[in-house]
């Protein structure tokens, strides 16, 4: 019941999205490609992206066209699925100005697909009611882990003509009075060659894009670039006379893309004034000349520099398949990609980055009647990051020999460079990339069985995965020091007196050995009860063992009731020297009990009628929790060299030179982080109702509510703080750690109305509009957002933890991609379609006119949730960046000259009270995007077929602000308050062209 499990998908990816998913990207990427068949577009295959927990589907346009346009840069699964075509799976690897792919079909051999048609009747086509809720997919059956699966195998039942109803452009539903004519197969062309490929070119140049966007109002020169990717392809059988008469089945594509983009970095840099500002610390002065002068005289943003990114990268893809007799089948994958990219910071910072994956997939298939078929599928995979900051073994800035001379610092050359400093108003935090050479390798073992008889098509299965991640790298080896005023009442003068407000620092046990082991076991029933009622019904078990380290190198804190005081117990002595409590080696106790029952429902009935009803309810466990967590346990003292969190205090002051050694006088932890042993995988419940209607003029309407309930999300707080300005409530007790639990909550309800048409007359539409709300306490939620402008980089992570370690209820609120309105719209059309279209125009007029689509996409949203943040000192910590404001009774939008957000709206919290701003309680600003294509193919001769395409991103050129500057002084002084943070790319116009043969 694919287009069910299509449906499902979608939910799929919501719920792990809006219930626990962990913040591990930092740029998003468009993703785009086309799906054909002996070089003819595919339109209405299902194409579904995996990372991790997040799961985005879509399907394929009349031709054959798809597009994700914000997936995380990194490693993704691609799946794609069409009715009697054997389905594709995939790795890629997602890069900025990732050029398309095009993916080619290959149709399922006669035998299975006359084993499906025994499953499905003849008579039964174009009346079967497909279930499509949230319930019980194919990916029920497979792994939710990091790493891709095993292909599915081709003799899944194919679904009704419902499934190619809601997502072909085609209607052919016998039962509806709106059926059009077949559209998909009977433009097969006659006999070809046995092999067929192309090869292409896609280019984009400064000179047809549009300047960047200047925050600061500086006319910026624009700077020149250009990206180039060649692509080439080829399939066919391998064949060797005498030798290999009947070789294996192959397809190759290599793509070559070298990327030069350009953008605008905008920011508030200290002004001359504040450079000629005496005495200064020599320390201080030392660091401030790493910074740029300012070009403009605003009080705002007063620097502005256009930078440069660089890319190049080589991938390469193939596929292999052979049949062995009549019964068995082998195919397999390797995908292959090599990426090196290096980016300039405001700065001049140029950091490098190098990225080196490989995927290997291979499954055999033995069918042992038409009914009864089993699968084992393998799967490698292996990806290589290496990050070298811009001084790593060049310039030692801080370390003895450096001009800063700062003690307590790690002085390895691949560690060289200056320290964090972070400003409370508004001033660009200094900052550089942390040195990393890490590995992961996954390996997994899919064996799996298909039963099909008579209405029932059974699946059963066991996966397993085992997984390491090996790191090479410091948490925090150069330090991070916060400027907010509390000494001075200027978080400059603090600096220029070389006085931090806090300081922290993290470096030692440099290499990581991480080890996972990954289990499931699954059996889903797809029933066609009836030919207008379908039932899938499943159940699965899902157990991730808590990551353990290879060397039993990981530290835990046992706590004490209440948190009176804490102990380090380490993996390679498990015993609670407090609790006198065993820990296994992983310091966190398995969690076996992931029970996921699912069950989907769907119903035509009015016989004769086009509605459908649909309905699902499923669990959703998320395995994938782990990995954050065991990395800090292994960055923590016994094990580090210098691990430090303290705040400035008059019985222990800090200052530059020696803010990073812990005194005698520092009161908090040596432990930064701690997790409860009790550790529970987190799970979603979610439920779906649908409704689905064809209507006149080619349109089909269809209603969707979807609800989703988390449980058991990630929370942190830090024990035993105070609010500022407040008495120490228990001074002998342990502060300075982040405690992770297990004890959050999320929920997400949502209802969507789309209104499509059909291709016909050579157009196409879609409007879908999506009313929404979500609200959590959840950390690892409330992490997903964009971290406020001047907040330090420990506050990536802090921003999610809890403000009130002793009222976590407080921290519920809107979830951070609570997006309350959405609305999409995508059209296409193609000239020279239907007799209105021209399709009988001939001679010269018709081969100009005919054959050129143009495609758009605009999509509108209301603004994302941003949180307040007082940047401060939280008591009994060196941590800043989880404290709020309080709310004043002033506007909030109120803002003037240039400033979206009104300052007064906010003020410090009263002494010995948590601020009462809520989190996530201010409404960023809102989202718009209008992209087009146009496009035409022309017939050079015979099998020679040549590809034009132009795609224009932001084709208005309208400028979009992403997120604002939320951050409050101390002082109340922050000049860059509601001023917008970074906006989208403005316009860009992109070539394609592709010989195919």
């Amino acid at each position: 019941m694919p287009s069910f499990r299509r449906k499902h998908r979608c939910t799929r990816w919501l719920c792990a999205l809006a219930c626990f998913a962990i913040a591990a990207i930092a740029h998003a990427s468009e993703h785009h490609g086309q799906v054909a068949f002996n070089n003819l577009p595919v339109p209405g295959a299902t194409v579904t992206v995996t990372h991790g927990t997040q799961k985005l589907s879509t399907v394929t346009n009349a031709d054959g066209s798809y597009a994700f346009p914000d997936l995380a840069d990194g490693s993704w699964k691609i799946d794609i699925e069409m009715p009697l075509f054997e389905p594709i799976q995939q790795s890629i690897t997602i890069t900025p100005n990732m050029p398309g792919i095009r993916w080619d079909l290959k149709m399922l051999p006669l035998p299975q697909v006359l084993a499906k048609a025994k499953v499905i009747a003849p008579a039964q086509l174009g009346v079967m009611a497909e279930a499509e809720p949230t319930a019980v997919p194919k990916s029920a059956a497979k792994p939710a882990g990091n790493e891709p699966e095993a292909p599915r195998p081709a003799e899944e039942p194919p679904p009704s003509n419902d499934g190619f109803l809601v997502n072909g452009t085609v209607n052919n539903a016998a039962t509806s009075q709106f059926t059009l004519a077949q559209g998909f197969g009977n433009t097969r062309k006659g006999t070809r060659s046995l092999y067929n490929g192309g090869i292409g070119v896609i280019y984009d140049n400064s000179a047809l894009d549009a300047r960047p966007y200047s925050l600061s109002g500086l006319d910026s020169p624009k700077s020149a670039y250009n990206t180039i990717t060649g692509v080439a392809t080829l399939g066919g059988p391998i064949r060797i006379p005498h030798v290999l008469p009947r070789g294996p089945n192959f397809f190759v594509a290599y793509q070559w893309t070298r990327s030069n983009t350009a953008t605008n970095e905008t920011s508030l840099v200290p002004t001359l004034a504040q450079r000629s500002t005496v005495p200064i610390d020599p320390i201080a002065q030392a660091l401030l000349a790493l910074y740029p002068e300012p070009n403009s005289s605003s009080a705002s943003y007063n620097y502005q520099t256009p930078v440069v990114a660089h890319a190049h990268q080589d991938a390469l893809q193939s596929r292999l398949e052979k049949s062995i007799g009549r019964r068995d089948d082998l195919y397999g994958n390797f995908a292959f990609q090599s990426t090196r990219s290096d980016n300039t910071s405001l700065f001049g910072f140029r950091d490098q980055t190098g990225a080196l994956g490989m995927n290997l997939n291979a499954n055999w298939q033995h069918r042992f009647n038409a009914g009864l078929f089993a699968t084992l599928g393998f799967n490698f995979s292996r990806v290589r990051t290496l990050i070298t900051p811009n001084f790593e073994n060049r310039q030692d800035i801080e370390g003895g020999a450096g001009p800063a001379g700062i003690a307590g610092v790690d002085s390895s050359p691949v560690n060289w460079g200056p320290p964090t400093l972070v400003f409370s108003s508004g001033i660009a935090t200094l900052t550089d990339a942390q040195s990393a050479f890490n590995r992961n390798r996954t390996d997994a073992v899919s064996p799996s069985v298909h039963y099909y008889r008579g209405r029932h098509n059974i699946t059963a299965g066991i996966d397993f995965r085992r997984q390491e991640f090996n790191y090479f790298s410091q948490q925090d080896p150069r330090g991070t020091f916060t400027f907010t005023g509390t000494a001075t009442g200027s978080d400059f003068s603090d600096f220029a007196a070389g006085t931090p407000d806090t300081a922290s620092i993290n470096y030692g046990n440099a290499d990581k050995y991480l080890r996972q082991s990954v289990y499931d076991a699954y059996i889903t029933d797809d029933w066609r009860l009836r030919p207008e009622f379908t039932i899938d019904v499943g159940v699965r078990w899902e157990y991730g063992a808590p990551i353990t380290e290879l060397k039993d190198r990981l530290v835990n804190l046992d706590v004490a009731p209440n948190f009176t005081a804490v102990e380090p117990v380490l993996a390679s002595a498990p015993t609670g020297p407090l609790t006198g409590r065993h820990y296994p080696t992983s310091l966190i106790l398995p969690d076996r009990r992931n029970v996921e029952p699912r069950i989907g429902l769907s119903w035509r009935p009015i016989p004769g009628s086009s509605l459908v009803l649909r309905g699902g309810y499923g669990i959703y466990a998320d395995t994938s929790v782990y990995q954050a967590t065991a990395l800090q346990l292994a960055e923590e003292p016994p094990l580090t060299t210098n691990t430090l969190s303290a705040q400035n205090s008059t019985n222990c002051p800090l200052s530059l030179s020696s803010g990073l050694v812990r005194q005698p006088c520092t009161a908090t932890t040596p432990n930064s982080f701690a997790v409860d042993p009790n550790f529970r995988v987190g799970y979603a419940q979610t439920w779906q109702l649908s409704a689905q209607r064809d209507l006149p003029f080619a349109l089909q309407m269809t209603a969707t509510y979807l609800g989703i309930k988390g449980t058991r999300g990630v929370q942190e707080f830090l024990p035993n703080t105070y609010p500022v300005g407040g008495a120490n409530p228990c001074p002998s007790c342990p502060s300075g750690f982040t405690y992770r639990t297990s004890n959050g909550d999320s929920t997400r309800e949502s209802g969507s109305f789309q209104l499509r048409r059909r291709l016909r007359s050579g157009f196409s539409a879609s409007v879908l509009y999506t009313f929404s709300k979500s609200i959590d306490d959840d950390s690892a939620l409330g992490g997903q957002g964009p971290v406020a402008a001047g907040a330090t980089s420990q506050s990536a992570a802090t921003a999610a933890i809890a403000q009130n370690w002793l009222d976590l209820r407080a921290e519920r609120g809107r979830s951070t991609f609570d997006q309350r309105h959405l609305l999409s719209t995508s059209f296409q059309y193609s000239t020279g379609t239907g007799l209105g279209g021209g399709t009988l125009l001939s001679g010269w007029r018709g081969r100009i006119y005919k054959e050129w689509t143009f495609a758009g996409q605009i999509t509108a949203g209301s603004g994302l949730p941003e949180t307040p943040i007082y940047l401060a000192a939280t008591n009994g910590t060196g941590v800043t960046g989880n404290l709020r404001p309080d709310r004043t009774t002033a506007p909030l939008y109120t803002g003037t000259a240039g400033h979206f957000l009104n300052a007064a709206a906010f003020t410090a919290p009263q002494p010995g009270q948590w601020g009462n701003a809520g989190r996530d309680s201010i409404t960023g600003p809102g989202s718009f995007s209008f992209n087009a294509s146009l496009s035409r193919t022309f017939r050079i001769f015979k099998t020679y077929n040549l590809d034009i395409r132009v795609n224009a991103t932001n084709l208005l050129n309208h400028a979009v602000f992403t997120s604002y500057n939320t951050t409050i002084s101390p002082s109340l002084d922050n000049p860059v308050f509601g001023l917008p943070a970074a906006t989208s790319p403005m316009r860009s116009l992109q070539t394609t062209a592709r010989l195919r043969f």
